[in-house]
């Protein structure tokens, strides 16, 4: 009996190790390193300056102003999508953000972890104005320009075969290759998730020129993966989606989250961590949440800066919204 319970103490703390492994190594380099694309314009691309923006850019923010107190300790790196999981199965990277669709074989099969879906997209056609397609089955013949190593290559042929046309893919290692292909007049048309394709017509030659066909053949719920037996690490990254999400819910902004910390409503004052210590409870300082939601303001705000109406994508929110207005974004509560 003594030596399995000394087998079972041993199992629980090798356990607890492997799953405090990533939060300490983050809080011991005093840096977040975040595995982001590197040109996907509303999600994570460089600007003049060379500082990342977009949505998965600030979930990095989040995230690092979370556990350590600081949205500019991140280190990001740019990664493509045949290095994506390599490079978080390996350790270079401690969370991954970069446009990566949540699929069965992807959670079960490659040592990850896929977090909630931070948002809800669609495979989607980019083609030119005057080719005058309206929909995707006219498109048959056509040359296509996909993305290796992405869930959209392997669509585009399912779609074809169900659909009984031609679509001639012509594929391209990196996307930023692939939209200069495009819009060099290479192919026909061009797939990707459809906010991908909006993001690369806003910085076009001529973005008059080409149009997102409104048909999607495609579920693409796009989100954070992390790696599996990190259960500590996995639920901070979970929780920092919920967060933002009961953020907007709750009606706490980035300009008003000190003032609802303080005498806000007990949904806030949870979330922010004026009461129920949430925060020990994961290892992180009771403000985690306070100090994700000054960085980078709720879930509302980070869509409505990088991809809505304030963005040069100027996307609806369609099934982003939240689900009291009809959406897909729901958060599990903070109680």
């Amino acid at each position: 009996m003594k030596v399995l319970m000394l087998a079972g103490g041993l199992l629980l703390a090798a356990t607890a190790t492997i799953q405090a492994a990533t939060l300490d190594t983050v809080k011991q380099r005093g840096t977040l390193a975040c595995g982001v694309s590197t040109g996907f314009a509303g999600f994570s691309t460089p600007d003049s300056q060379g500082n990342y923006r977009g949505i998965d850019a600030d979930y990095c923010r989040a995230i690092a102003a979370a556990v350590l107190g600081d949205a500019a300790k991140v280190r990001f790196v740019g990664l493509t999508a045949q290095n994506r999981f390599t490079a978080l199965q390996s350790g270079e990277v401690d969370v991954l953000l970069r446009n990566s669709t949540q699929t069965f074989l992807r959670d079960a099969t490659i040592g990850l972890h896929a977090g909630p879906v931070n948002f809800y997209d669609g495979q989607g056609f980019a083609a030119k104005r005057e080719a005058g397609v309206a929909k995707v089955a006219e498109l048959d013949g056509a040359t296509v320009c996909v993305a290796q190593g992405t869930t959209h290559e392997s669509t585009l042929g399912d779609y074809a075969r169900a659909n009984r046309i031609t679509l001639e893919p012509v594929v391209f290692e990196r996307p930023d290759t692939m939209y200069q292909a495009f819009f060099s007049g290479r192919c026909d048309a061009m797939t990707q998730d459809a906010s991908a394709l909006a993001g690369a017509i806003s910085v076009a030659p001529n973005p008059a020129d080409y149009m997102v066909l409104p048909e999607t053949i495609s579920k693409e719920p796009l989100g954070p993966f992390t790696r599996n037996g990190d259960g500590q690490w996995s639920t901070i990254v979970a929780w920092v989606h919920h967060g933002l999400v009961e953020a907007e819910e709750a009606g706490v902004t980035q300009a008003n989250a000190e003032e609802q910390a303080k005498g806000g409503s007990p949904v806030a004052q949870r979330l922010l961590g004026t009461s129920g210590d949430f925060g020990s409870r994961i290892g992180l300082d009771n403000r985690w949440m306070l100090n994700a939601i000054k960085a980078v303001g709720n879930y509302g705000e980070v869509f409505e800066r990088n991809v809505g109406g304030g963005s040069a994508l100027k996307l609806s929110r369609g099934r982003n919204a939240l689900w009291s207005q009809g959406g897909m974004m729901y958060a599990i509560p903070f109680r």
